[in-house]
C-alpha cells in the first residue's frame, strides 16, 4: 500500500543528488533556524507523547525534548552544514597500461530508510545527514514519539517546499508494524534501511529485510578495573558511563572488577549512590560492598544479568583474575559495541585493544564518548556493531557508496 509513496521519495532522491553543496547547507541552515521558532510548537506534541507514557519507563528520557535539547538540535544541524560534502571525492584514480582510466568515486546511496523507536531527535539528525550527503529519507519513527516526529517533519517539509525542493526528500511512514514490513521489502526503491533502537527490533530488521540494512544501536557495554589503575579515575569513569544518560546504547551496563581491587570497589561505586544505582553483584563483589553501599540498592546477580542492556539505573559486577578471564567475559557478553578499561599498565591496555572485537575500544575513558558528535562528525545516524561496512557512530561518508568511472579512448578488450 505504500509503493508510491517510495516511489515518489525514489524520485525526489534523484533531484537531492544533483544539488550544489551551497544549497544543501542552505536548505539546513533554514531548517535549524525554523527549529527554534517553532519551539512552542515542537514541545507541545513532545508533550503529547510524554503524557502517554510512563514516566519509570527507561524510554522517557530518550522521548523527552526541552528547550535545551531543541538548541542542540539546531545547533547540530548547523554543524553538519557546515562539514565537507562526502559525494564526489575521488578514492581511487589510475591509469591501466592499456592507457583506459579508472576513478572510484563517492555517490550517495539514493534513498535511506530509517527505523527508530522513542528517539524523536533521530528525525531531524538523519534528515541532516541525508541531505548533506546527497540521500532522500523515509523514516519509520515508532507509536511512542508520533506526534513529535510528525511535527518534525511538518517542519522540515515546510522548508523544503519553500526552496523548491521536493518535500518527498523526507518522507515518515505511518507509527504501524506493516508500514515496518513494507519498507523492509521495497526492493528496488528503497537502497539501504538502517534500524536504531531495541535488540528486538535490530534482530527484525536483520531477519526480515529483503533489501541491505546496517545494523546499529544495542550495546551491552563493559568497563574492565585492572588490578593496576588509579581508583580514583576509575570511581570517575565508572560514574560518567553509567549515569550520563542512562538510556543511551553507550551506557555503562557491567563493571567487571580485578580482584586485587575489591577493597576500593566501595570507593569505585560511592559515586553510583547518589544517583541510586542499583547494583547486580557476584559473590565477591558484593561482600566487599556489604555495608559499605545502601542494602536497598544492592542485590546478588544472576547469570543473566551479564548479557542485559538495562537502559535504567541499573548495573552489574563481575569479579575477574586477571585481564584475560575479563577479556572471555566481554567475549560472551558483549555486543560488539563499546567497551572500556580503566589501567596504569601500558602492556594491558595495548593488549586489551588489540583482543577486544567492538566498534569502539577505550582505554581511561568512559564510553560515554561513543557518539558521532563527540567523534566530530556532526551528528550520528547511528552507531553500527556490524563488521561489514560501516562500524562505530556513521556520519556523512557512512552514507556514501562508490562506483567506478572508466574513460576509454576505443580501446577492445581480447
Amino acid at each position: 500500500m505504500l509503493e508510491e509513496v517510495f516511489k515518489a521519495a525514489k524520485a525526489a532522491s534523484l533531484e537531492v543528488a544533483l544539488l550544489s553543496d551551497d544549497k544543501r547547507s542552505d536548505i539546513l541552515r533554514k531548517v535549524s533556524d525554523r527549529i527554534l521558532q517553532k519551539q512552542d510548537e515542537i514541545l507541545k506534541a513532545n508533550m503529547e507523547d510524554l503524557s502517554k507514557m510512563d514516566r519509570e519507563n527507561p524510554l522517557y528520557d530518550r522521548l523527552m525534548l526541552t528547550p535545551e535539547r531543541l538548541k542542540g538540535i539546531a545547533d547540530s544541524m548547523k554543524e553538519v552544514a557546515e562539514l565537507p560534502v562526502p559525494t564526489g571525492r575521488i578514492l581511487e584514480d589510475r591509469t591501466m597500461p592499456n592507457g583506459l582510466r579508472l576513478r572510484k568515486i563517492s555517490v550517495p546511496f539514493g534513498l535511506i530508510g530509517m527505523i527508530y523507536e522513542a528517539r524523536p531527535n533521530v528525525t531531524y539528525d538523519v534528515f541532516a545527514l541525508c541531505l548533506r550527503s546527497g540521500n532522500a529519507c523515509v523514516l519509520k519513527g515508532g507509536k511512542d514519539a508520533d506526534a513529535s516526529n510528525r511535527k518534525g517533519v511538518e517542519i522540515i517539509r515546510e522548508v523544503l517546499g519553500e526552496e523548491g525542493l521536493d518535500k518527498n526528500a523526507c518522507t515518515l511512514l505511518p507509527a504501524t508494524h506493516e508500514a515496518t514490513g513494507e519498507m523492509l521489502t521495497a526492493n528496488g526503491l528503497v537502497d539501504l534501511v538502517i534500524p536504531r533502537g531495541s535488540r528486538r527490533l535490530i534482530d527484525f530488521v536483520r531477519d526480515n529485510a529483503k533489501v541491505p540494512c546496517i545494523e546499529t544501536g544495542a550495546g551491552v557495554v563493559n568497563c574492565y578495573v585492572d588490578g593496576e589503575s588509579d581508583s580514583q579515575m576509575a570511581a570517575k569513569i565508572v560514574m560518567n558511563a553509567k549515569t550520563r544518560r542512562v538510556s543511551v546504547c553507550n551506557a555503562l551496563d557491567c563493571l567487571i572488577i580485578n580482584e586485587n581491587k575489591l577493597n576500593d570497589l566501595p570507593e569505585i561505586c560511592e559515586g553510583l549512590a547518589g544517583k541510586n544505582v542499583e547494583i547486580l553483584a557476584d559473590p565477591k563483589s558484593y561482600s566487599a560492598l556489604e555495608g559499605k553501599y545502601p542494602a536497598n540498592l544492592l542485590a546478588r546477580s544472576t547469570e543473566d544479568d551479564y548479557g542485559t542492556e538495562f537502559m535504567a539505573y541499573r548495573m552489574s559486577i563481575k569479579t575477574v583474575s586477571g585481564l584475560e578471564e575479563a577479556l572471555e567475559h566481554i567475549r560472551i557478553n558483549g555486543s560488539g559495541h563499546s567497551e572500556s578499561i580503566v589501567t596504569t599498565n601500558q602492556t594491558h591496555a595495548e593488549d586489551f585493544q588489540k583482543k577486544v572485537d567492538a566498534a569502539c575500544v577505550y582505554v581511561n575513558a568512559p564510553t560515554s564518548f561513543t557518539d558521532g558528535g563527540e567523534f566530530g562528525l556532526g551528528a550520528e545516524i547511528g552507531i553500527s556493531t556490524q563488521k561489514l561496512g560501516a562500524r562505530g557512530p556513521m556520519g556523512l561518508c557512512e552514507l556514501n557508496t562508490y562506483k567506478w568511472l572508466i574513460n576509454g579512448n576505443g580501446q577492445t578488450r581480447k
